[in-house]
């Protein structure tokens, strides 16, 4: 615990066996209350070795997909009766030993939601990001800042803090189960009054991080971008948006 606060971190896991048992050796000890692994229907060990890890697992019986996976890990945390839930990607393309801070972040009553950016301290293209990748994420992330009127450094970061109250309306159910999840809950948070704070994060890419293609890219940013035009329509009251309703 910290500050009092039940602290939980939520794994969504897919094919996460090569890089799972790293992910959890390098989370630091002590604080964490609860370690939630979600399997979305692997081709591989990742439930298998969860098990034998300790950790609280669960596992779909079809793939979801990215989204569909998240809400299974929130609905989770929350009935655990956690206050602080961390996701956490079990590829370890995110470094586990930022959790105890970004729970701090969390536990203090200072913020509301943590992102743990792979921008702040140029350590995105050292770590290995494909430059199309990082061009995209700060185009975008420019433009959602002009969209949403909010300043971050980044929007398409996997590794993320919040608190229990800012995700008990469970609005986030009637989400995409895709990718595009990671914007729709985030414009929803910022739509509630949420307060965001960032994290410098360093990344690592290598070949058993997950990343999507090149097309689904594509279609993600697409997705992100009419998010961030319908969330815009909506405050102008040209339209409703029904996740914000």
């Amino acid at each position: 615990m910290l500050n009092n606060k039940k602290i939980a971190i939520v794994l969504p896991a897919y094919n996460a066996s090569k890089t799972l048992e790293r992910t959890i050796n390098d989370i630091p000890k002590g604080f964490v209350d609860e370690i939630i692994l979600v399997d979305d229907f692997s081709s591989d060990d990742t439930y298998d070795l969860a098990k034998k890890l300790g950790l609280n697992c669960t596992r779909h019986e079809i793939n979801l997909g990215y989204g569909g996976n998240q809400k299974t890990c929130y609905n989770a945390a929350l009935n655990s009766g956690a206050d602080v839930i961390i996701m956490l990607h079990p590829d370890y393309q995110y470094d586990p030993k930022l959790t105890t801070a970004m729970a701090a972040m969390i536990s203090s009553g200072v913020y509301d939601v943590v992102l743990g950016s792979r921008i702040l301290g140029m350590g995105a293209l050292k770590g290995g990001m494909p430059l199309y990748k990082y061009i995209a994420n700060r185009i975008l992330t420019l433009l959602q800042n002009i969209l949403i009127s909010q300043k971050l450094s980044e929007y398409h970061t996997g590794y993320r803090a919040f608190s229990r109250e800012i995700l008990e309306d469970h609005k986030w159910e009637q989400n995409s189960n895709d990718f595009v999840f990671d914007n729709e809950i985030l414009i929803q948070l910022h739509h509630k009054g949420g307060r965001f704070g960032e994290i410098s994060c360093p990344t690592r890419y290598f070949e058993e991080a997950s990343s999507i293609s090149f097309s689904r890219s594509v279609k993600y940013g697409f997705g992100v971008l009419g998010t961030s035009i319908r969330y815009r329509l909506h405050k102008w009251g040209i339209l409703n948006y029904r996740l914000l309703l």
